[in-house]
């Protein structure tokens, strides 16, 4: 990009002019203020990187999540995959080893692409080629540059992109999904308040009883008997009392008072009342066979 310089032996370096008038040196510091710019604000402070570095992984997800100013993450499915996909980088760039400004502007670099995909609209092939550019800055180059601005060595770069394609490109389908289409919100319960009406005796309704073990119920919450109810269990006592009385006196013989006489009298009208339906009936069926052998018999004759 800009013209290589070289030292006269007075020590007097020449100044080169571009094309349009400006001078190497000028050019140079301009190229300065633009790496300067690249990825510029960090996502994560020093301080903050310090923190998380400390931390363990739950407590790195919790201080992610006040970072990020997240609310509901148990209850949105947005904020929680927005949260997992910073606190999987994080971790993943401790695992390299990174330095302080390594781990910043990696961290950055994760948020910038979320941001060109959630707000700028960016697609797949626009992200990549955003990706390239940033990493020829930030990565290493075969141009000679100041060291100041190799931030990523190559294997740390080839780790980076390799990374980013896994976790985001990989999945860009879906993110796209996430921050672009709008959801239903689906109720997968419904609550309901059950009021019990409250005795005047009481402040607060009674526990159900079904929900609790029968001798709490009996000890602690059954209501002490009234005169009513003691007036009904006296006159059920009473009831059952007569009823067994009724049932000690229907014990006798009852053939205590009928003399032998008396007996065998009742037994031959019963006895001639059953042998005389008997052979009613024997005659009956006999008649009926009579009656079917005639038949037959005039057939017989016809024929």
């Amino acid at each position: 990009m800009a013209a290589s310089l070289g030292a006269t032996p007075g020590g007097y370096t020449p100044v080169e002019k571009t094309s349009k008038g400006n001078t190497v040196e000028n050019e140079i510091n301009v190229e300065s203020q633009e790496q300067e710019k690249i990825l510029s604000p960090d996502f994560l402070s020093t301080d903050q990187i310090n923190e998380l570095l400390s931390e363990s992984i739950d407590d790195i997800q919790q201080t992610l999540e006040k970072i990020l100013n997240f609310k509901n993450v148990k209850i949105c499915f947005k904020e929680a995959i927005v949260l997992d996909y910073y606190v999987s980088g994080f971790l993943w760039s401790k695992g390299m080893e990174f330095s302080i400004i390594q781990y910043s502007k990696f961290m950055t670099l994760l948020h910038m692409l979320l941001h060109n995909l959630s707000t700028l609209h960016m697609t797949l092939e626009e992200n990549i080629k955003w990706i390239g550019e940033v990493m020829a800055e930030i990565g290493p180059s075969n141009e000679q540059k100041d060291e100041e601005w190799n931030t990523f060595d190559v294997k740390q770069a080839n780790a980076i992109i390799d990374y980013i394609k896994i976790s985001l490109f990989q999945h860009y389908k879906l993110y796209e999904f996430l921050f672009y289409s709008t959801r239903e919100e689906i109720v997968i319960g419904t609550e309901q308040v059950i009021e019990v009406v409250k005795a005047s005796s009481f402040l607060f309704p009674e526990p159900l009883e079904e929900g609790i073990s029968f001798d709490i119920y009996s000890t602690f919450i059954e209501p002490e008997p009234t005169l009513d109810i003691d007036k009904k269990s006296l006159d059920r006592k009473q009831h059952l009392e007569e009823a067994h009385l009724e049932a000690d006196t229907s014990e006798e013989d009852p053939l205590a008072h009928f003399t032998i006489e008396d007996i065998k009298s009742l037994l031959g009208q019963v006895t001639d009342e059953i042998l005389i339906n008997i052979q009613n009936e024997i005659n009956e069926k006999l008649q009926i066979r009579e009656e079917a052998f005639h038949a037959r018999i005039e057939k017989l004759k016809k024929a």
